[in-house]
């Protein structure tokens, strides 16, 4: 397929985060001398104020975008990456996965506070089952809820008194401009972020060649080969975006390292890996999982069992 050089129709979600995001992407493509228009795209987790693990998990964000692609209402599509579900889909190509943003997590707190400074029995709202099992963890003396809606309606939760603390995505607050109102950002060590977290997808069809080739001039080779780590995880697990697992790739000189955890029944699983190939470092993960993870904790990694922390 050949487009005018200069209007290429980006699909996203309508969301203020999801613009930015997608904002960003126009902006790279424009200075490489293409004409973008943004096309907002309704989804059904945007219309929908049901639990994500209700109705679909977090691709319930990519379905409409990926419809409108395969129908050829728009040329390429922004995802979040830790939205995506894992695994090739028919007739399209991520073909650009651009430098990832900071990966980690933040809390926004009443009065600033850290979150081992919380008071016994503060209320911290999180849409993700992965943030709940390792605050769980790292916050006993907290009390962990649901919480689902944009990001300036999850801060105004805490600005009115409603929660005490939330925890969100580093990478949504610094592309909103908001990173400031973080009380605290959350290491690693602490939380180990979403597998893909902080990085954008560019997705368009394979037969659009033109496009795919202008698109791979955004990917980052570095993020690629981490966040594919992080997702050969998710996949050999057969786990759901929405499932309480964290992971992060970082590179230390000729290896690659893999720290993952996983929330049990019995408390955080979590264990790290080095290798050079990013499947088969996530592919020895899963195997390590799956080797000391109880029977009975197998089939939350498919369906997350709790619908008191609904999916991010």
């Amino acid at each position: 397929m050949t487009h005018d050089r200069r209007s290429l129709r980006l699909g996203t979600r309508a969301s203020e985060l999801a613009t930015s995001q997608s904002g960003w992407v126009a902006d790279q493509l424009r200075a490489l001398g293409h004409e973008v228009e943004l096309v907002l795209v309704s989804t059904e987790g945007d219309r929908s104020s049901a639990p994500l693990t209700q109705i679909g998990g977090t691709g319930v964000f990519v379905s409409a975008l990926r419809e409108a692609l395969q129908e050829g209402r728009i040329d390429l599509a922004v995802h979040s990456l830790k939205d995506l579900p894992v695994g090739e889909e028919a007739g399209l190509v991520v073909a650009a996965i651009p430098e990832r943003e900071d990966p980690r997590d933040i809390v926004i707190s009443r009065d600033r506070l850290r979150l081992a400074d919380l008071p016994e029995g503060a209320v911290i709202g999180t849409g993700s089952p992965r943030r709940a099992v390792q605050l769980e963890a790292a916050a006993p003396h907290t009390t962990v809820v649901g919480l689902r809606g944009n990001v300036g309606r999850r801060i105004g939760k805490v600005t009115d008194g409603s929660l005490d603390a939330i925890v969100l995505a580093a990478a949504g607050l610094r592309r909103l401009g908001r990173i400031a109102e973080a009380s605290e950002v959350l290491e690693p060590a602490v939380m180990l972020p979403a597998p893909g977290q902080g990085a954008l997808a560019v997705e368009c069809r394979t037969d659009d060649r033109e496009t795919t080739r202008l698109l791979m001039q955004l990917d980052h080779a570095p993020t690629r080969e981490a966040v594919t780590a992080e997702r050969a995880l998710l996949g050999a697990l057969e786990a759901g975006c929405s499932a309480p697992i964290g992971a992060l790739a970082t590179r230390h000189g000729d290896a690659l390292v893999l720290d993952a955890v996983i929330g049990t029944s019995e408390g955080l699983l979590r264990h790290t890996l080095r290798g050079t190939t990013p499947v088969d470092l996530g592919h020895e993960m899963a195997h390590h999982f799956l080797t000391h993870l109880a029977p009975q904790d197998r089939p939350s990694l498919l369906k997350t069992p709790t619908a008191q922390h609904p999916g991010a």
